[in-house]
């Protein structure tokens, strides 16, 4: 999904809980890895890979100049000779720690070797977010956790959260070392901006 389409479709659920939510869940995640520098684990269940998510977060990573946000594949069938980027299993997951942020994409259940994996990952410190169906074990040991509901699908919900993770958050007040499209966007408003007592 490109950006105009999903600005299309933010359009569509303005006035919903929805912009707010994925938004805020899109903040959460943000936070955790821009400080750290990265380390974000990003896993589905044995029947479902978050492909499509994983491919959406590279591209917003590099637009938005935050590597932070460029994921690590995990794999439940990660098997010899798949290239680096897909040959990551499951004990990277348990092998998690503190500073590092596991990202669950669950559309159903996901499966009890999962979960304990999950849970070893949380105990060492790590920080554990889902989007799922609403798997209540996995939400209860998640710091994050975004459901859809009847009204939205997981995949919308995913392609919703890419976006605003890439998204600059409002700049606090800070010293010189602004981002440059932040930069960038204040002199395009100081620009077009009329100037004092009208044109």
């Amino acid at each position: 999904m490109d950006a105009v389409r999903v600005a299309l479709l933010r359009e569509v659920l303005a006035g919903t809980e929805w912009l707010g939510a994925t938004r805020r869940f899109a903040g959460a995640l943000r936070g955790s890895v821009v400080p750290h520098g990265g380390g974000l684990l990003l896993v589905g269940t044995p029947s479902y890979e978050p492909w499509h998510l994983a491919a959406h977060l590279v591209d917003e990573a590099a637009w938005s100049g935050m590597p932070e946000l460029s994921p690590t594949l995990v794999r439940h069938r990660a098997v010899e000779g798949d290239p680096a980027h897909l040959a990551v299993g499951l004990g990277r997951v348990e092998a998690a720690r503190r500073g590092e942020t596991l990202l669950v994409v669950a559309p159903g259940a996901p499966g009890a070797e999962l979960l304990e994996r999950v849970h070893d990952a949380r105990r060492a410190g790590a920080t554990v977010m889902a989007l799922s169906s609403g798997d209540r074990e996995l939400h209860a040991m998640a710091h994050e956790a975004l459901a859809p509901g009847a009204d939205l699908d997981l995949d919308t919900v995913q392609h919703l959260v890419s976006a605003a993770a890439g998204e600059n958050p409002v700049p606090a007040a800070r010293g010189p070392r602004r981002r440059f499209r932040d930069r960038l966007s204040r002199l395009a408003d100081q620009l077009t901006s009329p100037p004092p007592g009208g044109w």
